[in-house]
């Protein structure tokens, strides 16, 4: 109980050690040093187009190709093949398992490249947005005029239906939350998935990785996208071109993220000072589109100063489906935990046409249990960093069960996602190298999670901390380390050596153990 007191995990006794002496300590480079070392030390990146065909004479930029058509010095210098089967594969002479190809793609939602080219020189008419801004009297900035303005505005009665009622809703994750990351979640028990945010702005200025975040994996059966901007035109032009141009079931409108460079923008927890704009982007959108729009929000950009309750019953009447509530505050960011008392006033208060998911520390069954048991008027409750630590975290609550995973088992789970990793990425050197980068990414959530069979009370929270302690096994208790060499080791069990030189730091740095940043 004191240990509980002081947010420390109950580790059983025979797994207690004395603290380890200081792991391998990495040295920070910025993303530019690294990219060009890796360059430097590569010394001939082949051609894709020759890499494919084996002909020297396939590409169509000849000597003006940037890349290297010299297929001998290639094969040279080529790291060793990975042991295993190919996944997937478009690379020839550049995949680390040449000789096992086979075609296969189950993707969906390509960027493509008429529509990049159009946005790219400002071509790109959106009629329904600009037209439903006008009449609204709200700032349309100058566009190409459409011919055809004779248009519908009001679809509101049109709109494709969507239940997310007790569906286990994976969500939104900026870097983790990649598609083959979803595609595990998906396998072991997500019902819901939804992309990374992708800033508006940058997907109008056809930006090609920021559509790389709007791709699907077939699997992927109830699947939304989550977009983010300051102002109506913007987001609404976003959401017309969303819905031309992919196939998605709902978009998401960001408007409770915290971080500091998109909040200086005017966007995402920002919007929770501007209700009226909140109202005209949501108006907006949900009335050019048949696709749902649904929003996601904190309890308010500075703590104590809560503002949902105040606008959630007419959120529904702004045009939204649904409406997620993260417990917290934009100045908590993750620290304390989530207000679930507040989300169960608001959901209670919601309009009957208003979907409410909860969201915050839903971290095993029984906290979603309570959840939908003490607010029976909630839809369901999103699941973040708890699917981050242990994405089996869907099955143990369809299981309704606390699963004593074993470190095979685990292990398992990470080659299923290295080899959706591959099959996005491309199993090329570079696919490999993506794939370890995001594969550490994840690591640097997952040795937060101690196993069942070491806890003297379970479940585990959230934000329990852990003292020193050691695994079942070896394998376990390399899983359990809060060192980055150690992720890397790992890492090489599935995907070979590191390449020379290699670093790696993870790139976010909030936790549940964050102290509140004020803003």
């Amino acid at each position: 109980e004191e240990l509980i007191e002081r947010s420390m995990a109950p580790i059983k006794k025979e797994f207690l050690c004395p603290p380890p002496s200081s792991g391998l300590v990495l040295e920070k480079k910025s993303k530019r040093q690294l990219k060009r070392e890796r360059r430097e030390k590569s010394a001939i990146n082949l051609c894709p187009q020759i890499a494919r065909t084996e002909d020297v004479n396939s590409c169509q930029y000849k000597e003006k190709c940037r890349f290297n058509h010299d297929i001998e010095a290639f094969k040279a210098q080529k790291p060793d093949d990975i042991e295993g089967q190919c996944p997937f594969c478009a690379y020839g002479l550049s995949c680390r398992f040449f000789g096992t190809h086979k075609e296969e793609n189950s993707e969906i939602n390509f960027f493509n490249k008429d529509t990049q080219r159009l946005l790219w020189k400002n071509k790109m008419t959106f009629i329904k947005a600009d037209a439903k801004l006008k009449s609204l009297g709200l700032e349309v900035r100058p566009m190409k005029k459409a011919k055809d303005a004779s248009l519908k505005l009001h679809l509101r009665e049109k709109k494709k239906l969507i239940d997310f009622r007790d569906k286990l809703y994976l969500a939104p994750l900026t870097t983790v939350g990649n598609l083959p990351f979803r595609r595990l979640c998906k396998v072991l028990g997500a019902d819901v998935t939804c992309g990374e945010m992708a800033m508006c702005t940058n997907l109008l200025q056809g930006q090609a990785s920021e559509w790389a975040l709007l791709r699907r994996h077939s699997s992927e059966d109830m699947f939304g996208v989550q977009i983010c901007g300051s102002f109506p035109d913007t987001v609404s032009r976003a959401v017309e071109l969303i819905d031309r141009e992919c196939t998605v079931d709902f978009i998401d409108i960001n408007m409770g993220c915290p971080i500091d460079m998109v909040v200086n923008k005017s966007a995402g927890s920002a919007l929770l000072n501007k209700p009226t704009r909140m109202k005209n982007i949501v108006e907006v959108s949900s009335s050019i589109v048949e696709t749902p729009i649904t929003i996601k929000v904190r309890t308010a950009f500075f703590e104590g100063k809560n503002r949902i309750d105040s606008l959630i019953s007419d959120i529904g009447n702004w045009g939204a489906t649904a409406v997620t509530i993260h417990g917290r505050s934009r100045q908590q960011r993750y620290s304390k935990s989530a207000d679930w008392d507040y989300i169960y006033r608001c959901t209670k208060n919601a309009s009957s046409n208003l979907q409410v998911i909860g969201n915050g520390d839903v971290y095993s069954y029984l906290d979603w249990n309570k959840h939908k048991s003490d607010c029976p008027e909630l839809s369901s409750c999103m699941i973040a960093r708890g699917a981050l630590i242990k994405p089996w975290i869907f099955t143990e609550i369809k299981e309704q069960r606390h699963w004593d995973i074993t470190s095979g088992e685990r292990l398992n789970i990470l080659k299923d996602f290295v080899r959706f990793g591959l099959q996005h990425w491309g199993s090329d050197t570079k696919g490999v190298e993506t794939t370890r980068h995001f594969l550490l990414e994840w690591l640097s959530y997952t040795f937060r999670y101690i196993p069942v069979g070491l806890l003297d009370v379970i479940p585990q929270q959230i934000n329990w901390r852990p003292p020193s302690y050691f695994g079942r096994d070896d394998l376990e208790t390399l899983m359990m380390s809060e060192s980055a060499g150690d992720w890397v080791r790992i890492s090489e069990l599935l995907l070979g050596k590191v390449p020379e030189g290699f670093t790696f730091a993870p790139k976010h740095k909030s936790n549940a153990y964050d102290r509140a940043e004020n803003g």
